[in-house]
C-alpha cells in the first residue's frame, strides 16, 4: 500500500482482534514490522498469520504484570533489531455500574488494563527507544470518547479514559526532548468484538436495536470501523506526524462535536 512506516518497528498491544488487528494489518501493508502482543496468545497468531511470514512476531503478555510486560517488549526488539512506536491498544470496557455500585474489584481491573497497561508498556517500550537525529519515536495511546464526555453507567471506563488522555499530554511534555512523540486517539463506537456485548445489552440483547440506538449520537451517521481508526493511529505513529505531540484525536464521527 505505501512506505510510510518503512523501515520502522512497532508493537501493538491488544493486536489480536478489532482496532488493535486492524493496525497491525495497516502498518505491515506501510512497510514496518510489528510486534503483535496480546493476553490471548492465539489471537495474536491469528493475526501474524495473516501477514506477509517474517513481517511480524506474535508476543503473550499481560499488559498489567510488568514482567511479562518487559519480557515481551524486550523479545520484540531483540527479534527486530529496533523499537520505533507503541501503540497501546490494550483495554477493557470493564463492568457497567455508576460509582456507588461498582464492585472495588472490577474498579480496580478496568483501572490496571486500561492505565497501567499504558504506564507499563510505555516504560518497557522506552528502554528500546533510540530515534536517529531528524526522527522520532512515537506512542500512540489508544482511548475513547468516554476520556472526553460521560457516558451513562460507564464510571470506571470513563475514568480510565480520562487518566489515559492527561497522560497522553503529561507524556508529551516528559518525552519530547528526548524525540518522542506521545499523542491519543479518541474512537466512538467502533463495531469490534469487545463492542458489540455492550451494543447488545444498550439493545435489551438486541444488537441491531442496540447499534440503532447508538448511532442517533452520531452526526455521520453510522459507526466507525477499526480500519478507520487504524487509518488515524498510523498517521500519528509516521513522521507526518513529526510535529504532533500531546495531540488528542477524536476519531469520533462528530459525537463530541456538539
Amino acid at each position: 500500500m505505501g512506505e510510510r512506516l518503512a523501515g520502522r518497528v512497532a508493537l501493538v498491544t491488544g493486536g489480536g482482534s478489532g482496532i488493535g488487528r486492524a493496525t497491525v494489518l495497516r502498518f505491515v501493508a506501510e512497510g514496518a514490522a510489528v510486534a503483535v502482543l496480546d493476553v490471548r496468545g492465539e489471537a495474536a497468531a491469528e493475526t501474524v498469520a495473516l501477514v506477509p511470514d517474517g513481517s511480524a512476531l506474535a508476543l503473550t503478555a499481560d499488559v498489567t504484570v510488568a514482567a511479562e510486560v518487559d519480557a515481551a517488549v524486550d523479545a520484540a526488539a531483540a527479534r527486530f533489531g529496533r523499537l520505533d512506536v507503541l501503540v497501546n491498544n490494550a483495554g477493557t470496557f470493564g463492568v457497567l455500574g455508576s460509582v456507588e455500585v461498582i464492585d472495588e474489584a472490577d474498579w480496580d481491573r478496568c483501572m490496571a488494563v486500561n492505565v497501567k497497561g499504558v504506564q507499563l508498556c510505555s516504560r518497557a517500550a522506552l528502554r528500546h527507544f533510540a530515534p536517529a537525529p531528524g526522527e522520532s519515536a512515537g506512542i500512540v495511546n489508544v482511548a475513547s470518547v468516554a476520556g472526553l464526555v460521560g457516558i451513562g453507567w460507564a464510571s470506571v471506563y470513563c475514568a480510565s479514559k480520562g487518566a489515559v488522555v492527561a497522560l497522553t499530554r503529561q507524556m508529551a511534555l516528559d518525552l519530547g526532548p528526548r524525540q518522542v512523540r506521545v499523542n491519543a486517539v479518541c474512537p466512538g463506537t467502533v463495531l469490534t468484538p469487545m463492542s458489540e456485548p455492550l451494543l447488545a445489552v444498550r439493545g435489551g440483547g438486541d444488537l441491531a436495536a442496540g447499534i440503532a440506538m447508538t448511532v442517533e449520537k452520531y452526526p455521520i451517521g453510522r459507526l466507525g470501523t477499526p480500519a478507520e481508526i487504524a487509518a488515524a493511529v498510523l498517521f500519528l505513529a509516521s513522521e507526518e506526524a513529526s510535529f504532533l505531540t500531546g495531540s488528542i484525536v477524536a476519531a469520533d464521527g462528530g459525537m463530541t462535536a456538539g
